[in-house]
């Protein structure tokens, strides 16, 4: 209720058409403090968006369109929030979004981009340091179309904020490079709010932050304490409350005609703003068809036919290569065909082999480091920042977009990943350094459960491929994807290319790699260790009689969408099935019968070195691999695959 002025002020003045919420040049709202979605849920009702009043009295109920915090799905919901914090950062990757696509498409007399970004956040999203890392390169990049509002009540869940929070965040974002402007009476200073935004859009150089000091519960019994938070009003506090501002006590859900007269003209004219646009575009698309055609279809989500022939194809005659490179290969090979790609690193750039050679920086133009309309993006240290801001790029439109760093650390971005998730933002990973085959870094750097971790999401493709081909497979199902997220997990050590791999088979998660009649075993893996079961299932038949087929398992969840029949042929009944992967063993027996990986933390030491310790070699799977036949020799073994439900 503190928030309600500012909310009515800021979505008055605001561009949007809700017969058209998809509209690109809509200013975008993101509500950061998510559980204040009632608020937010009100506001799309009043201003024409498909949420009746029976939606509203089903707030928070099953199924309803009115859920318990801000769903990505709903008409009108920009993102899904509630994960404090990872809003304002979605807020600023639209902003960014923004700042290319008219950096890119406008033209002289042609502004084709010009909207706004807004976002409320608040105490808890200034607490969490995901906001702190995005914030901070928001006002690196200047991003002057971002319009933020500081719901500056001082209270969380514990209380009053004085008992943990009390720096002064006017000087923190200032310290950022953002323009803070204070009205200091949020519950009733309408005016003054509204001058805020007036004076925010004439800064040209800084995001502006408007700082709103409110009382939460504002007319309640219980206002300005931490019980007003998350707790239904008592219901004689509601009849006050609805005495206090005139409204009749004994009727609930009841919107006065003059309500709806108002907001009306807001509605009329964001569709009139659209009518407007689409016919500026329309003029566009004559005087540069080039630069319509490719935002049309980058709107439509649509690639260019026949893109995939830009992605490399490997023999096993071509040279070993580490597939980050592999990935640097893809990126360098498809960019020019996907403007649509943009992307960066979290710092780590010449490791992760993230920018292609003549990659243009997406930096403020006055920095003299690159321009809005380059599409490499230095996020600096800054990975859970990262996360969120692509998810953000990625919600606003016309985008793929990827973000790098080492597999180990996008663990610090696992809130974004799973939100990226849970609101099918097809954002890729590229992970790097994907295991004990990274080497002297040693354990902080080598992960061991990520993968588990990962492969554990709903919705979420986990990519770990044994070579080119593979990583080209892994590429074309991360860019074709439009609802599900991916990591691409990558190796720092060379992978041989391997004889019986295509892109066509590896893009279906998994594949038979050595087929074999009549095996005594198979062996199942990813990334750098299938040319280890190749190895060793060579070994095993040379010295030891035993025939060893080998699968290759790129991405589990792909795999999972196949058919039975398919997945059946790969991993057959009447045959043990060994799974081979230097991670945790966790969730590998779905797919095999015994599983040989690692369930402690690594080893610092040269790769082949670490890889020996750990008996990770023809011998080590060898061996296990003949207690496996042994073990299951004479007894009836059933497919992991089948189950009874």
């Amino acid at each position: 209720m503190g928030l309600a002025p500012a909310a009515h002020v800021l979505y008055s003045q605001m561009r949007f058409n809700p017969k058209n919420p998809e509209w690109l040049n809509r200013d975008r709202f993101v509500l950061s403090n998510g559980h204040a979605c009632a608020l937010l849920y009100s506001l799309l009702h009043l201003f024409g968006y498909d949420f009746s009043l029976d939606d509203l009295r089903n707030f928070r109920q099953l199924n309803s369109k009115t859920p318990g915090h801000p769903e990505f799905e709903l008409p009108g919901v920009e993102v899904t929030t509630g994960p404090l914090g990872q809003g304002i950062c979605n807020a600023i990757g639209m902003a960014m979004a923004q700042a290319h696509i008219a950096a890119r498409f406008n033209k002289p007399n042609f502004e084709i981009s010009n909207n706004y970004t807004y976002c409320i956040f608040g105490d808890g999203c200034m607490m969490e340091g995901v906001a702190s890392e995005a914030m901070s390169l928001a006002g690196h990049l200047k991003l002057n179309k971002l319009i933020a509002f500081y719901d500056d009540n001082h209270i969380s869940i514990d209380g009053n904020t004085n008992c943990a929070f009390t720096e002064d965040v006017t000087q923190r974002l200032e310290a950022y490079g953002w323009n803070v402007i204070w009205v200091k009476d949020g519950n009733n200073d309408i005016e003054g709010v509204a001058k805020a935004i007036e004076q925010a859009k004439k800064v040209t150089d800084k995001p502006t932050c408007i700082r709103l000091t409110t009382t939460i519960g504002y007319g309640s019994l219980n206002e300005g304490t931490h019980g007003v938070h998350g707790s239904p009003l008592k219901p004689a506090d509601i009849k006050q409350l609805k005495e206090k501002w005139g409204f009749n006590p004994d009727e609930s859900f009841v919107v006065p005609q003059e309500v709806h007269d108002l907001y009306q003209k807001t509605i009329d004219s964001g569709i009139a703003a659209e009518q407007e646009w689409n016919a500026l575009f329309s003029k566009y698309a004559v005087q540069y068809p080039e630069e319509a055609a490719e935002l049309s279809r980058r709107i439509s989500g649509e690639f260019p036919a026949n893109w995939t022939s830009k992605l490399p194809v490997y023999t096993p005659a071509d040279a070993a290569v580490a597939s980050r490179k592999l990935s640097e290969i893809v990126i360098e090979s498809v960019h020019d065909t996907l403007p649509e790609l943009i992307g960066g690193s979290a710092d780590l750039t010449g490791s992760n082999l993230t920018r292609w050679k003549e990659a243009i920086d997406f930096q403020p133009p006055s920095t003299g480091l690159g321009t809005y309309a380059g599409r490499y993006i230095r996020y600096g240290v800054r990975e859970h920042g990262m996360g969120a801001i692509m998810n953000g790029i990625s919600a606003y439109g016309a985008f793929k977009t990827y973000g790098g760093t080492f597999l180990n650390f996008v663990s610090y971005a696992s809130g974004a990943l799973r939100l990226s998730a849970l609101s099918g933002h097809p954002v890729i990973w590229v992970a790097t350094h994907d295991s004990i085959g990274l080497g002297e870094d040693g354990p902080t750097h080598q992960p061991i459960e990520t993968l588990a971790h990962f492969r554990a999401l709903p919705n979420c493709m986990v990519w770990r491929p044994a070579d080119g081909n593979e990583t080209s497979a892994a590429y074309k199902q991360a860019l074709e994807s439009k609802h599900t997220p991916s990591v691409i997990a990558l190796s720092r050590q060379n992978l041989p290319q391997l004889e019986g791999s295509s892109i066509a088979k590896a893009s279906r998660g998994g594949y038979t790699l050595v087929e074999k009649a009549d095996a005594d075993i198979i062996l199942i893996s990813t990334g750098s260790e299938v040319s280890l079961a190749v190895e060793a299932s060579k070994f095993l038949e040379e010295t030891k009689g035993i025939k060893a087929g080998v699968v290759s398992l790129p991405d589990f969840h792909t795999f999972d969408q196949q058919s039975h029949d398919y997945r059946l042929s790969v991993l057959p009944d009447g045959v043990p099935i060994l799974s081979i992967e230097v991670m945790s063993t966790s969730g590998w027996a779905k797919y095999s019968h015994q599983q040989f990986g690692l369930d402690r933390f690594g080893a610092s030491g040269p790769a082949p070195k670490v890889y020996d310790f750990f008996e990770f070699n023809k011998e080590g799977v060898a061996s296990r691999a003949e207690k496996t036949v042994a073990f299951y020799k004479g007894k009836h073994v059933s497919s992991p695959l089948n189950k009874a439900f």
